[in-house]
This record gives C-alpha cells, sequence and structure tokens, in this order.
C-alpha cells in the first residue's frame, strides 16, 4: 500500500521538487501552497504523513500544526529556512515530529520521511517478558497497548504523537531504568544523535504536560545529568 504525503510550501518550486523526489520512491502525494489550503486538503482526504514549511501566507506552519495536533497523530516533518535552536523548539512544542532546515539534502528528505513513516505505523521497540505476557503495559492507572498504538488513564484515551507513545513504551517497558538522551534518540528515532540535538528534551517536555494533564503526575522523572525514567 503506497503512503500518502502532504507537502505544505509556499515555495511552489520547492514543493514541486520535493513532490518528485516522493514519488520516485512511491509515495503518492497531494501539495498545498499555504496553511488554508492545507487543512482543507487534510479535511477531504487521508495522509499518512504531512511536510510542513513554516513561514507561509494567510496560516504559518505552526498554526496549521496545533490545529492538526487537536485531532490528528499524523506524524509531522516541518522545514524551514530558520536554523537557530528556539525556532527548532517552537516547532517541535507545537507538535512536530521532526525539523529539516532549508537548503536540505533531498536524500536525507527521503530518509526522514522514511523514519517518520516506520515510526508511527511500525513501531517496534524491543519486546520485554511483561508486554508479550499481557499484551501491554500498565503503570496504576495508566495503560500502553502497544498493538493499537494507544496509551489511555482510566479508559480516557490520551492523544499522543507517534513520537511521544514511543518514548512511554520505551520507559515504561523498564520501569526504574534511567535512559539518557542519546539512547532515546537512537531507540525511537533510529537514527545517530548529535550532542546538541535537543529534540529528546522537548518531546519529554510535551509528554510530559500531556501524562500530568491526566494523571496528576509528570510520572518520568529526570535523572540530571544521566537521563530520563519512569519510577518502578
Amino acid at each position: 500500500m503506497s503512503r500518502r504525503v502532504l507537502i505544505v510550501d509556499d515555495e511552489r518550486e520547492i514543493a514541486e521538487l520535493i513532490e518528485i523526489y516522493l514519488r520516485n520512491e512511491g509515495y503518492e502525494t497531494e501539495i498545498a501552497f499555504d496553511g488554508e489550503q492545507a487543512l482543507e486538503a487534510y479535511g477531504k482526504a487521508a495522509f499518512d504523513l504531512v511536510i510542513l514549511d513554516i513561514m507561509m501566507p494567510k496560516m504559518d506552519g505552526l498554526e496549521v500544526c496545533r490545529r492538526l495536533r487537536r485531532d490528528h497523530a499524523v506524524p509531522i516533518l516541518m522545514v524551514s529556512a530558520k536554523a537557530e535552536d528556539m525556532d527548532k523548539i517552537m516547532g517541535l512544542m507545537t507538535g512536530a515530529d521532526d525539523y529539516m532546515i532549508k537548503p536540505f539534502n533531498p536524500l536525507e528528505l527521503i530518509a526522514r520521511v522514511r523514519s517518520l513513516i516506520r515510526r508511527s505505523y511500525q513501531y517496534n521497540p524491543v519486546t520485554t517478558v511483561q508486554s508479550q505476557e499481557r499484551g501491554g503495559l500498565v503503570l496504576g492507572a495508566l495503560t500502553i497497548d502497544k498493538a493499537s498504538y494507544t496509551a489511555a488513564v482510566e479508559g480516557r484515551a490520551l492523544s499522543l504523537t507517534s513520537t511521544e507513545f514511543g518514548i512511554l513504551y520505551l520507559l515504561a517497558s523498564n520501569p526504574g531504568r534511567v535512559y539518557s538522551a542519546e539512547e532515546i534518540f537512537q531507540q525511537v528515532w533510529k537514527e545517530k544523535y548529535f550532542e546538541s540535538n535537543n529534540t529528546v528534551m522537548v518531546h519529554i517536555s510535551k509528554l510530559r504536560d500531556k501524562l500530568e494533564q491526566e494523571l496528576g503526575d509528570k510520572l518520568i522523572v529526570t535523572v540530571w545529568g544521566v537521563g530520563y525514567k519512569i519510577e518502578g
């Protein structure tokens, strides 16, 4: 089954170039040239991934990302000409799963797209005895179901992105074990980790907020200078 990708960029040449690369790899594509078109397109058809530029007329990519995240867990890859860390963090804090700086290497773009889709629809971390026996994980009021890729608190579904679910499942699979940012990135993103990468920190922050809202507890503990864990 071909995966469908929505490309959102007001620069026509870039959008059409991305489309060529993706179609050559077997993806089905659709292009929107501003934020309003993007939301309209998403409302009419299902997509497996959204490539979203930040700076656009009518409605910028950050606002589009916020609106999509209200009801959808579709993986979002943000692209921008801005390279500053705060721009990256802002993009991820609105719900994006990954971020690329223009101009980018087409081969890297394809690799990121494949990685996001693989994580989102075929997530398969190291299986624990606990998950094999139960088909899922239970931590107090929190249940995590790998098969359906969902998490819930007393039956109330948590609205998690695929990346947030991946991090939660990884930490919950081994309560008490401390994972460094590098380990989390390598196991969830399946990519090489760079020391200046703030991506894990941003996703942990978003995940904590969602858990605290439902549980009244952030659940994930920071071990300063080491990493993150869920208490056993």
